[in-house]
């Protein structure tokens, strides 16, 4: 694991803070953000609500990528002790197809599982059948583990285009970014990561951690007390969004 998480660190360091413009291959994609989903959604609309109605309330959405990992199942009894349901944005080879009872349990715990692709391949690097191929291998591997394909994917680096955004239309996903990251990938300083994500969070942010870092696992408590304390709940991608749902192949980011 070590090797693999070097790896992923490694290119994530390049490019996550410029994909947060996400001015990418000379154009700027258009985002939507949670709220105005949830302003544009009609009155029949069937977005499921969490624990409050976000319209109202102070919500913020807990996300992980890059796992499940060795740490994951600690970071599950966390959560279960506070409460919370996250997003976990799964990678399929040596992640999914090495934990499945992690991914079950992920699923059956209520949190939502969703695609983080096959092998953390660039998805605007590929030819069309490869981003195909990255998406589909990690839905068809998910599928096989909870009996339901993910609505949601997160793209590596947070880089996409209009033909990634096609394929996941094609495929029934929307595209999750993000507004609060600690750069968990640069350090194993959990009282760093803690403050970076205070620092950023707001209402209706999404946070990005990853679950294979070792300081980000042990930070959790403290950002979760912490935000309760400023009046936030947590809830999943969804359920920020509803009554809106999430479309895909729309790229979403506060």
């Amino acid at each position: 694991m070590p090797s693999r998480t070097k790896s992923i660190g490694t290119g994530l360091a390049v490019a996550l803070v410029t994909a947060l413009t996400l001015t990418l291959s000379g154009c700027s994609m258009e985002t939507t953000a949670p709220g105005s989903a949830r302003a544009d959604a009609g009155s029949d609309s069937k977005g499921s609500f969490g624990p409050v109605d976000c319209r109202k309330a102070k919500c913020i959405a807990l996300t992980f990528d890059a796992g499940p990992a060795e740490d994951t199942p600690h970071l599950l009894d966390i959560l279960k002790e506070e409460k919370v349901h996250a997003t976990f944005f799964l990678l399929g080879k040596n992640h999914v197809k090495k934990h499945p009872d992690v991914v079950r349990r992920i699923a059956a715990e209520g949190h939502e599982v969703a695609n983080h692709t096959w092998s953390h391949e660039i998805l605007t690097d590929k030819k069309p059948a490869e981003i195909r191929a990255e998406l589909e291998k990690t839905q068809d591997a998910i599928e096989a583990i909870t009996g339901k394909k993910p609505r949601l994917m997160r793209p590596p680096q947070g880089r996409t285009d209009d033909t990634v955004s096609g394929i996941s239309k094609d495929l029934g996903l929307s595209q999750i970014l993000w507004s609060a990251t600690a750069k968990d990938y640069s350090t194993t300083d959990s009282a760093l990561i803690k403050k970076r994500i205070l620092d950023q969070a707001s209402k209706d942010g999404i946070i990005l951690l990853h679950d294979i870092y070792k300081g980000s696992v042990p930070a959790v408590p403290g950002i979760i007390d912490e935000l309760k304390k400023r009046g936030y709940t947590f809830v999943t991608v969804p359920q920020l969004m509803a009554p809106a749902e999430p479309v895909p192949g729309t790229i979403y980011r506060p």
